[in-house]
């Protein structure tokens, strides 16, 4: 057992993160990678955990957002060696269970999260990756290793929390097609002639513009969604929304509900991604789709949901809740970010060293920080 230490960030309790000296880690597993970090970002998933909201022990490194370089691999990577500039995905996937093999990697039965109980995270000098091959990827030329941070999980997460909502609104038109096809034997007079909704006639509602909600702002523009709305009560992270292409509401001030439907015909968004994670975002969410709408949730929830099952019948809504599987839209996100890399020059507010991580933490939850990176 190595003897060696590190510097690592902490989680001691609600709101007390320290910074303090642990054991150096060691590759435990064969498929395992052992990195010397670089740069490790504070994301909006640490803070549920910081607040309380997210009930676990004391004692595990934070983070889960990370770039650094290969100290040595375990026997069975192939992918990578030692001296090699890497990101990571915000969870390890092992590739061969049941989920992962059919694309569900948010799901892995194998893949434990980083910055739990389970698995110390990467706000430190080093970390363990396990499935290294899988749960690795190489840093591309045209993308610096500041910018790569926010593909580790904000932009694939914001990307999957739009294209999920705008994919099932596509698969609407098909499921009208089925159902005309199938009246092919009734009198003329009775066939249906449903209508497409056009992608560019789909408007799109996007709750929270942090670092998430950005990220599906950009996405579901770039997706196609004619009108995107972005919510928040931060005129900060609304302008940066209103640079992304999006219309700004500000929570408290403008009447959202008024204005969605007005926009509408008095029906609702035909979609809101939802990337808050708390119940009065979802209280709005549920307000403001259409019937026989789509609401993506991508927040991290927990406790009872504020609806219904008999909202969620009258309205025949479609909700799609749960972590993002990064790995299957990694590479359409990551050439989409690469694209648009120039609107996220300034997302990055503070750069901080790795000491300071606990005033790291309360700026972020202060909301007086859109992104924050800790060097090392």
């Amino acid at each position: 057992m190595s003897t060696a230490t590190m510097q690592a960030v902490v989680y001691e309790g609600p709101f007390n993160i320290v910074v303090k000296e642990k054991p150096k880690p060691v590759l435990i597993d064969e498929t395992d990678a052992i990195l010397k970090v670089h740069i490790a970002g504070v994301c909006g998933s640490d803070l549920h955990m910081y607040r309380g909201h997210q009930k676990t022990t004391t004692g595990h490194t934070m983070g889960h957002e990370f770039i650094g370089t290969v100290e040595s691999v375990g026997s069975a990577v192939s992918r990578f060696k030692a001296g090699q500039k890497v990101m990571s995905i915000f969870s390890p996937m092992c590739m061969q269970c049941w989920f992962c093999q059919h694309g569900h990697t948010n799901r892995c039965v194998n893949g434990p999260s980083f910055g739990s109980m389970s698995l110390d995270g990467g706000q430190s000098e080093y970390v363990r990756v396990p499935f290294a091959d899988s749960t690795l990827e190489f840093i591309p030329k045209e993308v610096s290793d500041e910018m790569m941070i926010i593909m580790c999980d904000i932009f694939p997460t914001g990307y999957y929390g739009a294209m999920k909502a705008i994919t099932k609104l596509m698969r609407n038109n098909d499921t009208a097609d089925s159902i005309a096809g199938g009246a092919l034997h009734a009198p003329s007079a009775l066939r249906p002639n449903f209508q497409k909704i056009a992608l560019d006639q789909l408007m799109v509602v996007c709750l929270g513009c942090g670092p998430v909600g950005l990220c599906a702002v950009l996405s579901a523009k770039a997706l196609g969604a004619g009108t995107v709305y972005a919510v928040d009560s931060v005129d900060d992270r609304l302008e940066e929304a209103r640079k992304m292409g999006a219309q700004p509401l500000k929570l408290g001030t403008d009447d959202i509900p008024e204005i969605v439907k007005a926009a509408t015909d008095g029906r609702g968004a035909d979609a809101v991604v939802e990337s808050v994670g708390n119940k009065s975002a979802m209280r709005l969410a549920i307000d403001l789709v259409r019937a026989c709408g789509v609401v993506s949730s991508i927040g991290f929830h927990q406790g009872e949901l504020p609806f219904t099952a008999f909202e969620a019948y009258s309205k025949n809504l479609d909700i799609n809740m749960g972590r993002a599987a990064a790995r299957p839209v990694f590479g359409e996100s990551l050439t989409l970010f690469a694209e648009n890399q120039d609107k996220f020059s300034d997302f990055i507010t503070h750069r901080m060293p790795l000491a300071d991580a606990p005033i790291a933490y309360e700026i972020f939850e202060k909301h007086q920080a859109r992104k924050v990176i800790l060097t090392l």
